[in-house]
């Protein structure tokens, strides 16, 4: 009797420790995808960019393509450019979940169009000019840049992206789409930084 006197505060204490840490875990993710949500794509943005080189150094360390396994300048330089996606990712879908708020088959096609010929030039751009900008690289030399890789990178924009958001916006809350979007670029980051720095290692 006396085992369980003295050990029933003790479980209730555990019990709302618990309670209580679940809460806050509850809050903290609603927070994050309502009120903080331009903090949450902004910085998964930038996080995921970052996975996604340091995948792609790895690659490249294995294949004997550098001669160590990560560059973190370049890694600092991939996490800024990707910070910048954030807030582009998040303010266009918000603006496209509004101008077309239906789920219908000819809407989402409307929305995937608006996708690859609007945005993705755009963000193909930012990336080129961002990156080439933080190497200390002039206007006409990204320029340049942009002229030689964005049909490469272009192109497989079209292959990726276009089944990818049709998943997006036909069963994602607008909230979610940008932090879906980030997690499908960690992979396409891969490419994208391969594209960004195959002749760079040459030079």
């Amino acid at each position: 009797m006396w085992r369980k006197k003295l050990l029933f505060p003790i479980r209730n204490y555990i019990y709302a420790v618990r309670g209580s840490t679940r809460r806050s875990v509850h809050i903290s993710i609603k927070n994050a995808f309502g009120k903080h949500l331009l903090f949450t794509n902004t910085w998964t943005s930038g996080a995921l960019m970052v996975a996604g080189d340091l995948m792609e150094q790895e690659i490249e360390y294995r294949r004997k393509l550098i001669p160590e396994r990560y560059d973190w300048w370049r890694v600092g330089r991939m996490f800024i450019t990707g910070l910048a996606f954030g807030p582009l990712h998040h303010y266009f879908y918000m603006w496209l979940d509004k101008a077309l708020p239906q789920r219908t088959l000819k809407v989402i096609t409307q929305k995937i169009l608006w996708d690859q010929i609007v945005m993705s030039p755009v963000c193909i751009a930012v990336f080129i000019y961002g990156v080439s900008a933080l190497e200390g690289k002039s206007l006409r030399s990204g320029t340049d840049e942009l002229k030689e890789k964005f049909v490469d990178i272009y192109a497989f924009d079209w292959c990726i992206w276009p089944p990818t958001q049709f998943i997006n916006f036909y069963y994602l809350p607008v909230k979610y789409q940008v932090l879906y979007i980030n997690g499908v670029t960690m992979i396409y980051n891969v490419f994208l930084s391969y594209i960004k720095h195959k002749n760079v290692e040459n030079v």
